[in-house]
Formats: structure tokens, sequence, C-alpha cells
């Protein structure tokens, strides 16, 4: 990866202040495979930063939108937003990144300055917290993409699948030079949303029990966090069994799948654990995995951290005395990292192989054949599939 960034480096030298054309894999319409087009990237505007994305890697929060599952389409549209990049220049009022700083771009940032942000308790900042219907900068109200004059949307303010693309410098955290962006670049999004679910919120203690509820690349995630919080049995609940073995890499201990059992899945996960366990994380979204998540952890000191998205119309149902008996519910959003604050003390814990990030990485393809990464998740058969930006 050294000679990459080197090269990067000699190509980016004299185009700050100049419109740069480059590739980037556009979204036409929704559902359509995207197509690599020359697209003009326009300098970054005061507060903002351009950056040359080296490696980026699809999540599933980029094919819910293309797909436009439940929203109004927003196209043509560059997706993306887990990736690994060099600052390639800065705008007005930019001090605390430079060209040539390395960076992972976020879908969330932090702005350092509203009352979130300042607070110790939150990383929801009230400037740039996440946005899916906004497809140009917060500066002017523009893009700074366009095809032959035509404007093309922004995605969640990083649209990493281009070579150069522009960002609040709220949204793009300094991380140590000597990181692998191939490797670090998947700690954007949901990895960190999992890791931090475990970390920061559930807490478990070494020694402690906690159920997993999804076992997707978030899941797996929270359960390799558990792992490295020295919990004593990762409980791992999935509908699909063919997900068992492959946690087995990540610290699950047990599985079940509710469909194997004739009784509500959170009175299996009491009888294994005499009443229920320490901790649980819930990374589905689906309504009843969340109240399970909920009632299957013990009275007294059971935490539930839920970390799926709901759809709009659904409602949380659980008895009064769940509560009363002392049970604790919590949510989360990114794990509850400040962006700027907290991700570079993550790719720490990566550097100091605390942290094993290459499992989650299945899949690796060229920038060329992008539409391969859609079709491996679709699939099912990826966790995280890298994209090489040179290639």
């Amino acid at each position: 990866m050294a000679s990459t960034v080197v090269q990067v480096m000699r190509r980016m030298a004299g185009t700050a202040g100049q419109v740069i054309r480059c590739k980037a894999a556009v979204a036409w319409e929704a559902g359509k495979p995207l197509v690599i087009e020359e697209v003009e990237v326009a300098p970054p505007q005061a507060m903002e930063v351009r950056l040359r994305i080296l490696f980026t890697s699809l999540c599933h929060t980029d094919v819910y939108f293309w797909e436009a599952k439940g929203q109004t389409p927003l196209f043509p549209r560059i997706f993306g937003h887990e990736a690994g990049a060099i600052v390639e220049s800065v705008g007005e009022g930019v001090t605390d990144l430079k060209p040539g700083d390395h960076v992972l771009p976020v879908f969330t940032g932090e702005c350092k300055e509203c009352r979130h942000c300042k607070s110790e308790e939150s990383n929801m900042c009230d400037l740039l917290r996440i946005n899916t219907d906004r497809g140009v900068m917060l500066n002017d109200g523009k893009s700074r993409f366009s095809i032959r004059g035509q404007p093309i949307y922004h995605f969640v303010g990083t649209s990493t699948f281009s070579e150069y693309t522009v960002v609040h410098v709220g949204c793009a955290a300094k991380i140590n030079p000597a990181a692998p962006l191939d490797k670090v670049c998947v700690l954007s999004c949901g990895i960190s949303t999992g890791l931090g679910a475990t970390f920061n919120v559930a807490k478990p203690k070494k020694g402690s029990s906690v159920a997993i509820f999804g076992l997707g690349a978030v899941g797996l995630a929270a359960a390799e966090g558990a792992r490295i919080s020295g919990a004593s049995r990762i409980i791992g609940v999935d509908l699909n069994s063919n997900r068992f073995e492959q946690a087995k890499k990540f610290g699950v201990t047990e599985f079940v799948n509710p469909k194997d059992h004739d009784k509500p899945v959170h009175e299996v996960i009491a009888e294994m654990t005499n009443g229920g366990v320490d901790r649980s994380v819930e990374c589905t979204g689906s309504i009843s995995a969340m109240v399970s998540a909920f009632e299957c952890v013990h009275d007294g000191w059971g935490v539930a951290v839920l970390v799926g998205v709901p759809n709009k119309d659904d409602a949380f149902k659980t008895h009064p005395m769940n509560i009363l008996n002392e049970r604790t519910l919590k949510g989360t959003f990114f794990g509850n990292y400040k962006p700027r604050s907290d991700l570079p003390s993550v790719v720490e814990k990566y550097m100091n192989k605390e942290l094993e990030l290459e499992k989650f990485i299945t899949h690796e393809v060229p920038f060329s054949e992008i539409n391969k990464a859609f079709e491996y998740m679709l699939s099912g058969a990826s966790l995280r599939c890298i994209i090489r930006m040179d290639a």
C-alpha cells in the first residue's frame, strides 16, 4: 500500500484550487448497475476538504438507498461512505487537516461546537448528523460533482465511490498514517457501530454473558467487542443457521435459531443462562428481535442495546414490569463514537492487534468491477468487499 500512497501523492501535486476530472461510479437510476463515468470535482469551499479515495467498501446502507426502498429517489448520485483516503486540499478555515493527512470519511460528523459535540454523553452532532435526503453540501446547497454541467448528488456527505470527493471537515477523522487504509477503511460505518455498541454502551464485564441478535457485519462486530471485553459466553441469535460457523471466528460460543424452537427466543436464552444474559446487543432492525433482546437480559442488572433501525411505523412494546425489575434499555448511534475524537483510537486498537479487521473483509474487487461488490452483498456472500480505487 505504501507505493500506492506515494504514487497518489505525486499525482495530487499542483491540483489544489483546480477542478479535478476523475472516475466515479454513478448511480443513474434506483437499483440499476453503477456506471463508471468521468466526473468533475470542484475545489473545496470554506470548512471543506477534498479527498483522494484509495480504498472504499460497500455497506448495507449504500445498497438500501441505491434500491430506493421506501424513499423518494435522489438520482443521479454517487454512493459510498466507508473509505480510507488522503487529503488532497483544504478549503478556507480548515486548520486541523492538511494535504497528505490520512483520514477516514464518516457519514456523521463532529463539528466540535454544538451542545452534542461538547457533551461527553452524545455523538449526535447538530450540524453534521446523518442526512440521507440531502444530496448537496451545507456551505452553499450545491453539489461538488458534475458531468458536462449536470450536477450529481452526494450521499450522506461522503460519496466515496469516486476517486476524489469533497466532505465537510467535520466528517473526516485524521488517523495514524501507518495504518493500512485497505483494512481500516471498514471502520467508517458498520464495524465501528457494532464495536461501539458493545464497548461504549453495553460495557460487558469480563466473564459476563452477551447475546448478539443478528450475525451480519454489525452483529459480528458487536460480538468482536464482547470477545475483546472478555465475555465468557457470547450467544449468537440469527434466523440463518449458515452464519453460525463463520460467527465462531468472532468469539461467538453458542447459537440460537429462533425457528428451531417452539417458544419465544427470550425464554430459550433465559433457560440457557439461568435467568437471562448480562448484556444483549440487537443488530437487525426487526422490532420482534428488539423486544426479545430486551426481555432476554437478566433482571436486576441486565442491559439491552438497540442498534438496528426499525421501520418507521414500528412500535416497541413490552410489559412495564420488565423495566421496573431493573432491566435497562439503551439505544446507540454509530456506537456512541465521536468520529474525529474517537475513531483514531479505534484504529490504534487494530494497530496494537487488539482488534482483528481482516476477518470482516471477505472479498476485494477493482474499482472497474464495483458492481460485483453489490452482487456479493445481495447474495449474502460478503461481510465487507474492499474496492481498490487504483485498479
